[in-house]
Protein backbone atom coordinates (compact mmCIF):
# COMPACT_ATOMS: atom_id res chain seq x y z
CA UNK A 1 0.00 0.00 0.00
CA UNK A 2 1.24 3.54 -1.04
CA UNK A 3 0.70 6.45 1.10
CA UNK A 4 -0.36 9.88 -0.52
CA UNK A 5 2.67 12.04 -1.42
CA UNK A 6 3.87 14.90 0.04
CA UNK A 7 6.00 17.92 -1.53
CA UNK A 8 7.94 20.28 0.24
CA UNK A 9 9.80 23.41 -0.97
CA UNK A 10 13.45 24.30 0.05
CA UNK A 11 14.49 28.16 -0.78
CA UNK A 12 17.49 29.45 0.37
CA UNK A 13 16.00 31.23 2.83
CA UNK A 14 14.87 27.71 4.46
CA UNK A 15 18.69 27.29 4.38
CA UNK A 16 19.06 30.53 6.42
CA UNK A 17 16.77 30.06 8.74
CA UNK A 18 18.07 26.03 9.26
CA UNK A 19 22.14 27.49 9.33
CA UNK A 20 20.61 29.56 12.16
CA UNK A 21 18.42 26.68 14.25
CA UNK A 22 21.14 24.10 14.04
CA UNK A 23 24.69 26.05 13.91
CA UNK A 24 25.82 24.65 10.83
CA UNK A 25 26.68 27.75 8.88
CA UNK A 26 29.22 25.39 6.46
CA UNK A 27 29.60 27.63 3.26
CA UNK A 28 28.42 24.95 1.02
CA UNK A 29 24.68 26.05 1.85
CA UNK A 30 25.11 30.07 1.44
CA UNK A 31 27.88 30.32 -0.98
CA UNK A 32 27.47 29.81 -4.42
CA UNK A 33 30.84 30.03 -4.97
CA UNK A 34 32.15 28.50 -2.50
CA UNK A 35 29.56 25.18 -3.28
CA UNK A 36 30.55 25.02 -6.71
CA UNK A 37 34.28 25.36 -6.01
CA UNK A 38 34.26 22.18 -4.02
CA UNK A 39 32.69 20.48 -6.73
CA UNK A 40 28.93 20.84 -6.10
CA UNK A 41 25.77 21.83 -8.12
CA UNK A 42 25.55 24.93 -6.36
CA UNK A 43 24.41 25.82 -2.54
CA UNK A 44 22.72 22.74 -0.93
CA UNK A 45 20.37 21.64 1.47
CA UNK A 46 21.59 20.62 5.31
CA UNK A 47 21.04 16.96 5.14
CA UNK A 48 19.69 16.90 8.34
CA UNK A 49 17.14 19.21 7.18
CA UNK A 50 16.39 17.18 3.84
CA UNK A 51 15.78 14.60 6.64
CA UNK A 52 13.52 16.37 8.81
CA UNK A 53 11.13 17.44 5.62
CA UNK A 54 10.85 13.47 5.33
CA UNK A 55 10.55 13.02 8.76
CA UNK A 56 7.67 15.58 8.66
CA UNK A 57 5.61 13.94 6.14
CA UNK A 58 6.22 10.30 8.42
CA UNK A 59 4.84 12.22 11.32
CA UNK A 60 2.09 13.66 8.86
CA UNK A 61 1.52 9.88 8.06
CA UNK A 62 1.05 8.20 11.73
CA UNK A 63 -0.59 11.24 13.14
CA UNK A 64 1.65 12.38 15.46
CA UNK A 65 5.32 13.13 15.91
CA UNK A 66 5.47 10.32 19.03
CA UNK A 67 3.95 7.94 17.17
CA UNK A 68 7.12 7.80 15.12
CA UNK A 69 9.07 4.43 16.55
CA UNK A 70 12.45 4.47 14.03
CA UNK A 71 13.44 6.25 11.32
CA UNK A 72 17.22 5.96 9.37
CA UNK A 73 18.00 7.33 6.12
CA UNK A 74 21.45 7.55 4.09
CA UNK A 75 21.61 10.54 1.89
CA UNK A 76 23.10 10.06 -1.85
CA UNK A 77 22.83 13.09 -3.75
CA UNK A 78 22.65 16.53 -2.50
CA UNK A 79 19.26 18.88 -2.86
CA UNK A 80 21.04 22.06 -4.58
CA UNK A 81 18.49 24.81 -4.26
CA UNK A 82 18.26 27.96 -6.80
CA UNK A 83 19.12 31.49 -5.57
CA UNK A 84 15.37 32.36 -6.68
CA UNK A 85 11.96 33.07 -5.43
CA UNK A 86 11.17 29.37 -6.68
CA UNK A 87 13.88 27.31 -4.72
CA UNK A 88 13.11 23.69 -5.29
CA UNK A 89 10.88 20.99 -3.99
CA UNK A 90 11.25 17.42 -2.96
CA UNK A 91 9.01 14.79 -3.41
CA UNK A 92 8.73 12.58 -0.33
CA UNK A 93 6.41 8.95 -0.77
CA UNK A 94 6.25 5.66 0.87
CA UNK A 95 5.26 2.24 0.77
CA UNK A 96 3.96 0.12 3.18
CA UNK A 97 6.59 -2.72 3.91
CA UNK A 98 5.40 -4.47 6.68
CA UNK A 99 2.36 -4.77 9.12
CA UNK A 100 3.70 -6.48 12.59
CA UNK A 101 1.51 -8.53 15.12
CA UNK A 102 1.57 -5.79 17.68
CA UNK A 103 0.57 -3.21 15.09
CA UNK A 104 3.79 -1.12 14.22
CA UNK A 105 4.35 0.06 10.47
CA UNK A 106 7.39 -0.28 8.71
CA UNK A 107 7.41 2.09 6.04
CA UNK A 108 10.35 2.37 2.64
CA UNK A 109 10.45 6.08 1.59
CA UNK A 110 11.58 7.84 -1.22
CA UNK A 111 12.54 11.37 -1.66
CA UNK A 112 13.56 12.94 -4.57
CA UNK A 113 13.92 16.24 -5.98
CA UNK A 114 14.20 17.07 -9.63
CA UNK A 115 13.56 13.12 -10.45
CA UNK A 116 16.28 12.18 -8.89
CA UNK A 117 16.90 9.85 -5.68
CA UNK A 118 18.22 12.06 -2.86
CA UNK A 119 17.89 9.32 0.00
CA UNK A 120 18.48 5.55 0.51
CA UNK A 121 17.68 3.32 2.17
CA UNK A 122 15.56 5.34 3.72
CA UNK A 123 12.80 3.64 6.23
CA UNK A 124 10.75 4.39 9.24
CA UNK A 125 8.85 2.21 11.74
CA UNK A 126 5.40 3.96 12.99
CA UNK A 127 3.25 3.03 16.08
CA UNK A 128 -0.44 2.00 15.51
CA UNK A 129 -3.24 5.28 15.89
CA UNK A 130 -4.70 4.40 18.60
Amino acid sequence: MDLSPRTYRITRADLVRYAGASGDFNPIHWSERFATGVGLPGVIAHGMFTMALVGRAVTEWAGAPDAVLDFNVRFTRPVAVPDDDEGTEIQVSATVREVTEDGRTVLDLSATCRGEKVLAQARATVRARG
